[in-house]
């Protein structure tokens, strides 16, 4: 377990999406720091047994909610990760991806105005699209498709960053904007049409693994528990000390805003993913093609020079021991 944060003192902390994948995780570790939490969802792709365990505990609320309507709490941190992020679910109704994406931000954005919260958005890979370098860092404006069937998550996450960023230009709003690459590990879900899990899934049912195009294409895959770490270092991170709490005038308010880019520079195949899920498993599953979807990438891979120096952080788990512990859970589910 990290501990590299050393927070000024416990917080009372609003994650959104709390139910889900990422989410969860996060809250429970906020938990352990000796936060008290809420965590709000609408629960569409997040579940209440993802937080069952945390139920009880003295610190931690849960409250039913959609942030495309607004909503009214006291808080000092804000950590705002309401979205489907998997294709499937993000593309079941894309014009509601496109109001959690748009107006969840603006409502998150004017409560964190309100009550002077610093808030946290997690951005996405998907903002590069299926870029034209590699790999990619903050400074690339990225290839995205802006009428495709991806694009209601791809430019709902575009335009997110740009109203996180026009309330801190505007209204001061102490922001902090990570781009959240391919994350994996315990509580995924069997249905969300992600790699890791569809692979798992079909490898554990001893069903053929499909790929989509030839397995060439790349990704880079991070372990749940260093995301969390590096979602909360760039949460922490602030270069000075402001003299007042009231002291709104700092362009940067918390002297680092991002974006910064969260995953593994470590780039996989496909195919080589598929072979150590079925490797790991001690599956005969057979490998199958299909045609590749519409705007799916062909590389995607991240360069964290910047959360390196700045947050000193980069993931440690690697990636045959991540799998093994994700597996182990979709043994136990």
């Amino acid at each position: 377990m990290y501990k590299y944060c050393t927070y000024d003192s416990p917080k009372r902390i609003l994650v959104t999406g709390g139910a889900g994948f990422i989410g969860s995780h996060l809250c429970e570790r906020l938990l352990d720091d000796a936060h008290e939490v809420i965590c709000l969802d609408n629960f569409f792709t997040g579940t209440k047994g993802n937080i069952a365990h945390l139920i009880g505990h003295p610190g931690f609320e849960v409250i039913r909610h959609d942030i495309t309507q607004p909503i009214h709490l006291e808080v000092e941190w804000i950590f705002n990760l309401a979205c489907p992020a998997s294709p499937i679910h993000y593309q079941y109704n894309p014009v509601k991806t496109i109001k959690v994406n748009v107006l969840g931000a603006l409502n998150i954005l004017g409560l964190a105005k309100r009550v002077r919260a610093r808030v946290f958005q997690a951005s996405t890979s998907e903002v590069y699209g299926d870029p034209e370098t590699h790999p990619q860092n903050e400074r690339y404006w990225g290839h995205v498709n802006p009428i495709g069937k991806r694009s209601c998550y791809d430019e709902g996450k575009r335009v997110a960053e740009t109203l996180f960023f026009d309330y801190m230009r505007q209204n001061r709003v102490d922001i902090k904007v990570a781009r959240i690459f391919n994350t994996y590990g315990p509580r995924m879900r069997p249905d969300d049409g992600r790699v890791v899990s569809n692979f798992i899934v079909q490898a554990l049912s001893g069903s053929p693994v499909t790929i989509y195009g030839d397995g060439s294409q790349t990704r880079s895959f991070t372990y749940i528990d260093d995301m969390v770490e590096g979602i909360i270092r760039m949460m922490d991170y602030q270069k000075g000390k402001r003299e007042k709490p009231e002291d709104y005038t700092a362009p940067l308010v918390s002297g680092f805003a991002g974006p910064v880019n969260l995953g593994n520079p470590e780039e996989t195949s496909i195919l080589d993913i598929a072979r150590s899920v079925i490797r790991l498993v001690g599956s005969a599953s057979p490998i199958i093609h299909k045609s590749l979807p519409e705007d799916d990438p062909k590389q995607r891979c991240p360069d964290i020079a910047l959360a390196r120096k700045t947050l000193k952080w980069e993931p440690k788990t690697c990636l045959e021991e991540g799998l093994t512990k994700t597996i182990g859970h979709f043994r136990r589910a």
